[in-house]
């Protein structure tokens, strides 16, 4: 194909009805916005799992096969929940964790930190959320960390694979109008969120077996929110700003011959 053949049923956003771009634009900003605070979510969830503040590799192996070092409660202290004591009663719990968790201990020192910071949420009212309320409760918790279970991962998966689907099948459709060329390329950047969507689920399973996938769960990510990136950035500038070439402008006198 050509830089100047074009599919009869190819219509650019230029042709169709300020109604339809209007909508194409609604729904491009709100999906916009929810992918950004996705982002931010992610982040929040698996940075510093390691012990550092940035998000690394290493985050994403404890975040889905475990930490080897430590428990699921210091994984959490150190990653998602970090911002929920101050440093003083952090410094205390991850010492008490550290020196073994002696139950003496806990009912003297560490007690009254969890109830004022800590149950108001973890309370064993929500069944998704981790019971502190109580040692044999932290019992559960205070264990060799293994990571996200199968149950939590299955859960999740169903979730992303269709919510992500849905969420690319329709920029995808709006992206098509966009006039690309080579027609590979933009048939490259529609396709591809579908593959990195089927590896970043299927390494999550994987990284519990092998902790190199968790680069296929990084790398995957990214190309994802590449490809999302392009196509928002690409529908909104055509279908506003854009001049379409001549061969392609329907008000062109020589396209009606």
């Amino acid at each position: 194909m050509n830089s100047r053949s074009t599919h009869r049923l190819y219509r650019h956003f230029q042709e169709l009805p300020y109604s339809m771009r209007v909508l194409f634009t609604g729904t491009l900003l709100v999906f916009g916005m929810g992918y950004l605070f996705a982002l931010l979510y992610v982040y929040n969830a698996h940075s510093g799992l390691d012990g550092s503040a940035s998000m690394s590799v290493e985050d994403i192996v404890i975040a889905y096969s475990g930490n080897a070092e430590g428990s699921e409660l210091e994984s959490a202290l150190q990653g998602p929940m970090a911002g929920m004591l101050n440093e003083r009663d952090m410094s205390q719990l991850m010492s008490w964790l550290r020196a073994g968790a002696d139950k003496d201990v806990f009912e003297s020192q560490i007690q009254p930190i969890i109830e004022q910071s800590c149950l108001d949420c973890h309370d064993g009212s929500n069944p998704h959320l981790s019971n502190l309320d109580g040692f044999e409760n932290l019992q559960e918790v205070i264990q060799l960390d293994t990571g996200a279970d199968v149950y939590t991962l299955v859960r999740v998966s169903h979730i992303h694979l269709f919510g992500l689907t849905f969420i690319f099948f329709i920029v995808g459709f709006i992206f098509s109008h966009a006039y690309l060329r080579p027609v590979w390329l933009k048939c490259l950047i529609v396709g591809l969120p579908f593959i990195c969507i089927v590896a970043d689920v299927s390494s999550w399973y994987f990284t519990k077996l092998f902790s190199g996938f968790a680069w296929v769960v990084l790398i995957a990510g990214g190309l994802m929110g590449l490809s999302f990136a392009v196509m928002w950035v690409v529908s909104m500038y055509q279908m506003w700003i854009y001049k379409l070439p001549d061969h392609l402008n329907p008000a062109n006198p020589d396209n009606h011959s």
